[in-house]
Parts: structure tokens; C-alpha cells; sequence
């Protein structure tokens, strides 16, 4: 029986590629190389920022990601989420920029075409990573709040949402990486802890099972708004690490890990506002190159995801 195909999609939201100016933008720190050591030795020490564009690094090719896609003004989660998970130009199917959850317009887009959905409906086995404390769901049941685009999408496809239970079983994993701050902020204290790198080998192990699994990370837009640059700097150092854990651990021949974000902001610390710079795409594993000359936008990308698995159900509108 030939491998496993596989896609990881590692999601960070509100991560934009800017200036090159470490005054502002965390990803342009003066000692880049030692400072995200992973995603300098993926692309020959080129770092994510305007002036280098798009480039193929020995590990990776880096893809600027057109957020806007034709709908002026700021890009927002819900929509962009939303192309991200379907494929669709959900800006311009809305007519607008829309967020930060989705209103029924955007859920709409996610029930037909989510890829989650999508996948499951042919047998393909997608998992959402993700756990979420008691808390979270009780304010969805109180009806406070809405499922942001991500956790919708899953549930749309099938999923039940991870909860604590499945945390403190080794099964799914805090949007921190590492789980601490599920010990420190939530008070779940038999909560197991993993160091970055550690915290990727443990992801690529729960993968497993799956032919696709997604992983959200939210903190770096919070920092961005909070215009926290030091916060935003170490958070993208643990990203850095986490990365580099999964790629040490992961079959590369076999697996495509996919980096990208929503839209920009964290990489513009001086305004707490999301920006029009494109947002961050990082290709993975030794099939990148294929696809990277044709991925150009949010949109761009669960196509790849649904190619590199061997399966197309045709356009969805």
C-alpha cells in the first residue's frame, strides 16, 4: 500500500507581510535568522516582508496572499476565513469585507463549500485540532456569541468540537501551541504541557488518522490590535519552534504543510488595525513546488489542498 497522503494546514490569523522594519513588524526582526531559526533555514534566510516578495527557499516557497481579492477596503476573518475554507471569493460573494464571525451570508458559503464538508463527503478523513474549554461553549450555547468561521466549517463537515475532555486525553491541542495557558488562564491544571518544539512532533503524531488536519492560532491578531510588539515577537519565536518540531517529525515525501493567514495586521504593530498587505502563505514538503507558482490569493489555497489529496467534486459556486 503506497503512504499516506496528507495535508496540515496551520493557520495563524491576522498575519500579513509588511515592511521590513523591526521597529513595527515582528517578522522583521534585526536578528532574524536567530530569532526564527525554522522559518530562516526554510527560506535561505529571506524573511516574510514585502521587499522579498515571492521566493523558494530549500525548504519552502514563500506566497504572498492577495486578501483583498477585488474588494476594496480592509479584509476581515469571517470572509477571509471563509475563502480560505472553501476556495470561494467569499469577499466578493458577500460584497464586502466581513468579520469577525460570520453573519449567516458567510455561514452560508461555509455549510456548501467548506472543505471539511467537502472531504468527508468522499471518504476523506478531515480533523479539526483544536480543543475548547467548557467556557467557550457555554457562551455559544447562551447564544452571546457565534462560531467564527473555523469551528463552524468543522461542524458543518461533520466534526464535533474538541473539548477539555480531549485536551487532558493527548487528542487535540490548545491554539498556544503548548497548552499552558490552559493551566495558567483556565485553571485545567492536569493539563499536559509541551514545549514548541515538542508541541509539533505531538501534531504530527495526532495526524495520523487523518488526510487533512487544520490547526487555528488566534493569538497573533489579538497582539496586533493590541499594537504589542514584544508579545507578538515571542509568540511568532514559539511559533517558529512548533513548526519546526512538526517538520522534523512529519514525511515531507508524503505530507504538504500549509502556513497561512486571514489578512493583515500583527505585521503592522503601529495601528491596532487590520491591513491591505497581502497575507502570509508558506508552502511545505516536497510537492510546494507544483503548486506554488498558482497560488495567489486566500482563495487559492483549499483548491492545492483538494488536488494534492486526489480529489475534485468540480467547481462549487
Amino acid at each position: 500500500m503506497p503512504p499516506r497522503r496528507r495535508v496540515i494546514f496551520l493557520f495563524l490569523d491576522g498575519v500579513g507581510i509588511g515592511e521590513n522594519e523591526p521597529a513595527f513588524n515582528p517578522l522583521a526582526a534585526q536578528d532574524y535568522a536567530s530569532t526564527y531559526p525554522v522559518l530562516a533555514g526554510l527560506l535561505a534566510g529571506a524573511a516574510p516582508v514585502l521587499s522579498t516578495g515571492r521566493t523558494a527557499g530549500p525548504g519552502a516557497h514563500l506566497v504572498p496572499l492577495d486578501a483583498q481579492m477585488g474588494v476594496p477596503g480592509r479584509p476581515q476573518s469571517a470572509t477571509g476565513q471563509a475563502a480560505l475554507l472553501t476556495g470561494l471569493n467569499a469577499p466578493a460573494l458577500v460584497g464586502e469585507h466581513f468579520g469577525p464571525r460570520p453573519d449567516d451570508r458567510v455561514r452560508s458559503i461555509l455549510d456548501r463549500a467548506g472543505i471539511f464538508r467537502r472531504l468527508a463527503a468522499v471518504g476523506r478523513r478531515p480533523f479539526f485540532c483544536n480543543a475548547y474549554p467548557q467556557r467557550y461553549f457555554d457562551v455559544i450555547r447562551s447564544g452571546r456569541r457565534r462560531l467564527s468561521s473555523v469551528p463552524h466549517a468543522a461542524v458543518a463537515g461533520g466534526q464535533r468540537l474538541l473539548t477539555h475532555v480531549d485536551l487532558l486525553a493527548g487528542r487535540a491541542l490548545s491554539s498556544d501551541f503548548t497548552n499552558q495557558g490552559w493551566r495558567d488562564e483556565l485553571g485545567y491544571h492536569t493539563a499536559p504541557v509541551y514545549d514548541p518544539t515538542e508541541a509539533g512532533a505531538v501534531l504530527w503524531e495526532m495526524a495520523q488518522p487523518y488526510d487533512f488536519l487544520f490547526f487555528e492560532h488566534w493569538m497573533t491578531d489579538v497582539y496586533g490590535h493590541d499594537q504589542a510588539l514584544a508579545p507578538a515577537v515571542a509568540m511568532l519565536q514559539r511559533f517558529d519552534s512548533f513548526l519546526g518540531g512538526l517538520i522534523a517529525a512529519a514525511d515531507l515525501e508524503n505530507t504538504l504543510v500549509l502556513v497561512a493567514s486571514d489578512h493583515g495586521n500583527v505585521e503592522d504593530c503601529r495601528h491596532g488595525k487590520h491591513t491591505t498587505n497581502p497575507a502570509l502563505g508558506l508552502l511545505i514538503g516536497s510537492a510546494r513546488g507544483a503548486y506554488a507558482d498558482n497560488v495567489h490569493n486566500l482563495a487559492q489555497l483549499a483548491p492545492v489542498v483538494l488536488d494534492y489529496l486526489s480529489f475534485s467534486s468540480g467547481p462549487v459556486r
